[in-house]
């Protein structure tokens, strides 16, 4: 034995282990430091334009466009919200009325429509089902503004463009990217819950609605939100097909708004708040639901 590894003792090997495992330890903390950081900074950029929104909303007119710019209020002036909601250019309550319209037919729609064909597409064998559905797929991949023109001369010829219905009906047909999401998850359900149903009599409806879509619901809830919010904030849909102002959503009304107090930024800003509002707090309340439909949409392919 050498005179090194005589000298190498248990008490230096222990010694030398807890060096390491200390400086792995503290590269550790560093490395979760700057991640923690850069999360903060990310985060500060996002809800900064949200922090501002809510100031100016609270601030008198002359405050609005001071240098330099205050981020805190003073006064604050809690009455630009009631003469936002109240202002005849802004009518609140009808604007959420042909919103929540609009918002509740459509989610109703996807929600009868997809579960349907994503249980085609995963459940059941037939001649070109995958064809089929690598062609539902296709159509994500379709630009809207390419389609427009001509789903508006379709429209047009049925003689539907002035009401919800060219933004609802096509709601009713399923969507191409929910189809794919339910898909997803109906194909991580073991096949061997379909075949004991079979044996014991069951038909394909009754096994979705009592077997594949109770244990769907995080995935179906996904669907849900995804749609309520797409309605909720459309812009484009309202803007095209709507045409008499009492039809109006709140994301159209909300423009009209803009454009009738052109200066008035702080009642723009309050009437802005109460729109986003509803969707930042069901986002907050279903937040856990909605990652875990997106994390096991995507377990088997």
């Amino acid at each position: 034995m050498s005179a090194r590894a005589a000298s190498y003792t248990p008490a230096k090997r222990k010694s030398s282990l807890r060096e390491q495992l200390a400086s792995r330890s503290f590269g550790t903390t560093i490395q979760r430091l700057v991640i923690y950081a850069i999360l903060i900074a990310a985060s500060i950029a996002f809800l900064f334009p949200l922090v501002w929104m809510l100031s100016t909303s609270l601030k008198i007119k002359s405050q609005v466009m001071a240098m330099p710019p205050k981020l805190i209020p003073d006064p604050i002036r809690w009455a630009n919200y009631p003469d936002a909601l109240n202002s005849p250019n802004f009518p609140f309550l009808i604007l959420l009325k042909n919103t929540l319209t609009y918002t509740l037919l459509s989610t109703t729609g996807v929600l009868l429509s997809c579960p349907l064909a994503a249980y085609a597409f995963s459940r059941l064998r037939w001649p070109g089902r995958d064809l089929v559905f690598l062609a539902t797929l296709a159509t994500m991949m379709i630009p809207g503004t390419v389609t427009l023109i001509p789903t508006f001369i379709i429209f047009r010829s049925l003689g539907w463009t002035g009401s919800y219905l060219p933004l609802i009906v096509p709601a009713f047909f399923g969507g191409a990217f929910y189809i794919f999401l339910l898909r997803q998850f109906f194909m991580s359900i073991p096949m061997e819950l379909s075949e004991a149903a079979v044996v014991d009599g069951a038909s394909h409806f009754t096994i979705m609605t009592r077997i594949v879509l109770p244990l769907a619901k995080a995935a179906i809830a996904t669907v849900a939100l995804f749609e309520f919010l797409a309605c909720w904030n459309d812009f484009m849909g309202p803007l095209i097909y709507v045409t008499n102002e009492k039809l109006y959503t709140l994301s159209l009304g909300l423009y009209a708004f803009r454009e009738r107090w052109e200066l008035r930024y702080d009642l723009m800003m309050a009437a802005g708040l109460v729109v986003t509002g509803p969707i930042l707090i069901l986002f907050f309340f279903t937040q856990r639901t909605f990652i875990e439909g997106i994390t096991l949409t995507g377990i088997k392919g």
